[in-house]
């Protein structure tokens, strides 16, 4: 199919594009285009006015500010999971961007793109997630940050205010001695995952869990933290028994996701093996 008709602009700044936003209410973002593109040749998505925000170098690359990394919005998933710092500090989000689509999509999707297109079967909103993200957004209205738990709400759906733009995700300095890793189970058409599972945990000089964050996607109406599994590894030495017994609360005050491929109880399954095998790998 062919999208409907729309106006484009090429934004040169933020300032730019939030203008362009201001002015047009049907305007909609462009960056890599990964995602907003299909839905609208689809017709499942229209914008009267379409803001290219692709060349604006200032939301681009990877730095280390004082005590967290920042990404810019703009940074590709290419880029994530090659970077060095990332790879060193933040092997999660790189190991999820290498997990998402092919060669060509990871060289032109971006990060911003991904969590503010807000799929409940994305990779990037598990790592993000799980290493406790900030997400900072331009407004008209001025600068926010937002915590990454509590921005994804549900399908496509996330607490992104009306008119603003993604400029940077910024992740504090894990604890020393992390350790981090992403799995999934990829759908076998779309490579999406039905069951996708972030995990960062730090042990204490005792050698029992100290930090634990776990996060899934693909699962549930929007990628969420596991909290129940986080609370049944804090203070407790890993073991393959802990792994276990941690799995077994995936489902705590969880809604799984059901469709064709996959019916619920399918994913909560999934999920507890995931989470389990998940945690055996950081043993």
């Amino acid at each position: 199919m062919i999208a409907r008709a729309f106006e484009y602009t090429q934004a040169a700044s933020v300032a730019e594009a939030l203008a362009a936003l201001q002015q047009d209410r049907d305007a909609k973002l462009l960056a890599g285009g990964h995602s907003l593109l299909p839905l609208m040749k689809l017709r499942l998505a229209t914008a009267g006015r379409l803001v290219d925000i692709g060349r604006i170098a200032d939301l681009r690359g990877v730095r280390r500010d004082g005590d967290r990394i920042v990404v810019g919005a703009l940074t590709t998933h290419a880029v994530l999971a090659q970077n060095p710092l990332l790879r060193e500090m933040l092997p999660v989000l790189s190991a999820a961007a290498q997990e998402i689509g092919d060669l060509q999509v990871r060289n032109r999707g971006t990060i911003g793109g991904s969590i503010a297109h807000g799929d409940a079967a994305a990779d990037l909103p598990a790592a993000v997630l799980a290493l406790d993200a900030t997400l900072h957004v331009a407004t008209s209205a001025g600068e926010e940050s937002l915590p990454a738990e509590g921005f994804f709400l549900g399908p496509m759906m996330t607490a992104l205010p009306e008119g603003g733009l993604l400029t940077a995700v910024s992740f504090p300095l894990p604890p020393q001695g992390t350790r981090q890793a992403y799995r999934k189970v990829a759908h076998p058409a779309s490579g999406y995952a039905v069951v996708g599972v972030a995990a960062v945990l730090a042990m204490g000089e005792d050698g029992t869990v100290q930090y634990a964050r776990i996060a899934l996607t693909g699962a549930g109406a929007a990628p969420f933290r596991a909290h129940g599994v986080e609370a049944a590894l804090l203070d407790r030495t890993l073991s393959a028994e802990l792994a276990a017994e941690a799995a077994g609360r995936v489902g705590d005050r969880v809604e799984f996701a059901g469709d064709l491929y996959a019916s619920p109880s399918y994913r909560r399954r999934l999920a507890e093996v995931h989470v389990r095998r998940t945690l055996m790998g950081l043993l």
